[in-house]
């Protein structure tokens, strides 16, 4: 079968647009002159998504934006059918070979059909036009960059499964998006907002599990007055590569005894209590294979390291006790001392094991160009200055003679207000006043009275207000009342909702209303504010092509008012049967004992006041966003008029 091709005019120029045999690529050739080769040539790898005139418009036009590797933003090229007759017919062949070509190149990549009645094309939205996945051996600064995190396809699976919450305003965003947003529109313009939320799961991803004290998580259990104990190979490996000691009594005994026998031995000797790090008793049982091991020092291996390391004697205790021995006069402290493996097991145990483990670890902040060996900020930190001599000064000295008047300035504005009011006082006339307001009062004087703070007083003893003053009753009450709010408000932000048991997602307030109501308004609200973000897109772009997709993303945002609408009337529902279903209990209460209860249905919470509520600012922004529409579309229609 040939491809199919068509007259299309490029630039107001005729030529023909056809499909590759291979249908990998597309171009479109001048008819004049004669023989011409191709001048546009797009590789469907390169299309990014395809625009065509609706059926009802004069003009048969099609519209393919292709983005080249590197380039920051695709690039768009207008063909307009110039057949007298089968400009139609041309220009859907073209379209529809096309959207199979790129299905088909982005079929290797794309996930099986998605849960919840969405059929597989629909799924395929889930990929970027040019679909690729990050391999490895690729430098890691461009992994998290935005445009490989919006093409690789399984990372976008993998979120979707790990956050039900995105999948499901994904899914519904996808199955209630108008028609003239394609699937690759869609999709590349849903992750371009959700970028950071790719990187995060990209580098939990990244992100493994490193060595661990694998001996203190084994524990074994009690099944039926039977000792049961399960280990993997996994722990296995990390005892043999963690103690030394274990793998040559598993090289020397096995195959004689065999692994389950070896290994059931093992974990109830006091071998390995020892690498454990916990106190041997003389009521453990002894084992007349492994219990020689026990002599054997593990830690030969460490020595080994600390005395390839090099370490300076300043801070070793055991070379400072061969060297220079203090066993006359006062011992040294007990953190200074040497002590036997016996005395602390334990701390010379996980301090080992933690050697080991961080031994294994690569440091981030060493620099490899640098030279093996003590650096000179360590030098400098072992140095003891105290023996130094004082280093050299080198500096300048300046004689100044009158050094007041470069200061005179800071002085003065260092002064504060109330010091300079009080220098302009006269200390006699302020204690005479002092004296005399005293004397005024009498012999015994109440301070707190003085300043008008009285415990026994009211504030509604008289219908005046009272000026605010620092001590009375209205100052203290809104001290305290402003007090409890701020302990309320810091234990709410410090509140940890793991203790409890719950996730953030249920234990945060629904506001009155079920969880099937406020889920779904959950849902409604994250689609509508997507198909919200779509709209300014389009509509701020000034495009006169995207007229169209712009005209049905505007039938998408009524469609979201009724949703709105119907959440609101189904919450409405419910909370007049909770007030059916309380009547129902005061009645039945009444038939029994003849006392009336007192209810209120007004009582009863929720229902479309707290839909409306919650909804408000979404239901305001549909709202500017419908009227900046039709004014749009009215001056339009002026002009063309």
């Amino acid at each position: 079968m040939a491809p199919p091709k068509g007259s299309a005019a490029y630039k107001k120029k005729d030529g023909i647009l056809a499909l590759s045999r291979d249908s990998q690529s597309v171009s479109w050739t001048p008819i004049t002159p004669p023989g011409s080769q191709p001048t546009v040539t797009l590789s469907v790898k390169s299309i990014t998504n395809l625009q065509q005139t609706p059926a009802s418009s004069p003009k048969v036009m099609l519209k393919i934006f292709a983005q080249s590797p590197g380039a920051p933003a695709p690039v768009t090229h207008v063909f307009s059918f110039t057949s007298a007759s089968q400009a139609r017919a041309e220009a859907d062949a073209i379209k529809d070979a096309l959207s199979k070509a790129i299905q088909a190149a982005q079929a290797g990549t794309l996930a099986p059909a998605a849960p919840g009645g969405v059929s597989s094309s629909a799924a395929m939205a889930i990929a970027s036009a040019v679909s690729s996945t990050l391999g490895a051996g690729k430098d890691t600064s461009t992994l998290y960059d935005d445009d490989q995190l919006k093409s690789n396809v399984e990372l976008q699976q993998s979120l979707l499964k790990a956050n039900p919450s995105l999948s499901k305003t994904f899914m519904e965003s996808l199955r209630t998006k108008p028609d003239s947003i394609s699937n690759s529109q869609f999709t590349s313009q849903f992750w371009s907002s959700r970028a950071h939320l790719l990187r995060a799961h990209a580098i939990e991803r990244s992100q493994t599990r490193g060595a661990y004290n694998v001996l203190s998580t084994i524990k074994p259990r009690t099944e039926e007055n039977t000792i049961k104990l399960s280990i993997s190979k996994e722990q296995i490996q990390l005892i043999f590569s963690q103690h030394e000691l274990v793998k040559r009594a598993y090289d020397e005994n096995v195959p004689k005894l065999s692994e389950e026998v070896f290994w059931s031995r093992f974990f109830q000797s006091r071998l390995f209590k020892k690498l454990k790090g916990e106190k041997i008793l003389e009521a453990d049982p002894t084992d007349a294979v492994l219990d020689k091991y026990l002599a054997l020092d593990e830690d030969l291996e460490r020595s080994r390291r600390i005395l390839a390391a090099h370490i300076p004697h300043i801070i070793d205790v055991e070379g400072n006790e061969q060297n220079h021995s203090q066993r006359k006069g006062n011992q040294p402290d007990f953190s200074m001392r040497p002590t036997s493996v016996d005395r602390v097991p334990i701390i010379r145990t996980l301090n080992s094991l933690s050697e080991k483990i961080m031994s294994h670890v690569a440091p981030n902040d060493i620099d490899p160009s640098e030279p093996i060996g003590m650096d000179e900020e360590t030098f400098n930190s072992l140095a003891l200055r105290d023996l130094q001599a004082d280093a050299e000064e080198n500096r300048i000295i300046l004689n100044i003679k009158d050094q007041g008047r470069f200061f005179s300035s800071d002085k003065a504005d260092d002064t504060s207000a109330d010091a300079l009011l009080y220098s302009h006082q006269d200390p006699n006339e302020v204690l005479r006043s002092i004296r005399a307001d005293l004397a005024s009062k009498g012999a015994d004087v109440d301070l707190a009275s003085a300043i008008g703070v009285d415990d026994d007083s009211s504030d509604s003893d008289s219908g005046e207000p009272h000026p605010s003053h620092v001590g009375s009753k209205a100052s203290l009450r809104g001290a305290t009342t402003r007090l409890f709010a701020a302990i309320a408000q810091q234990r709410a932000q410090n509140e940890d909702l793991s203790l409890t048991g719950l996730s953030s997602a249920q234990a945060a307030s629904t506001c009155d209303l079920s969880a099937t109501i406020f889920d779904r308004l959950s849902l409604t609200h994250a689609t509508t504010t997507e198909f919200l973000h779509h709209f300014w897109l389009a509509f701020l772009s000034g495009d006169p092509l995207r007229a169209e997709e712009i005209a049905r993303l505007v039938e998408t945002l009524d469609r979201a008012m009724d949703r709105i609408r119907a959440v609101a009337d189904d919450a409405e529902a419910e909370r007049l049967a909770e007030v059916e279903k309380l009547k129902k209990q005061v009645r039945d209460h009444y038939e029994r004992t003849h006392k009336k209860l007192a209810f209120q249905p007004d009582a009863v919470k929720g229902g479309a006041k707290v839909v409306n509520q919650l909804m408000g600012p979404t239901v305001t922004a549909i709202g500017v966003a419908l009227r900046k529409y039709r004014e749009a579309l009215l001056q339009e229609e002026d002009v063309q008029s």
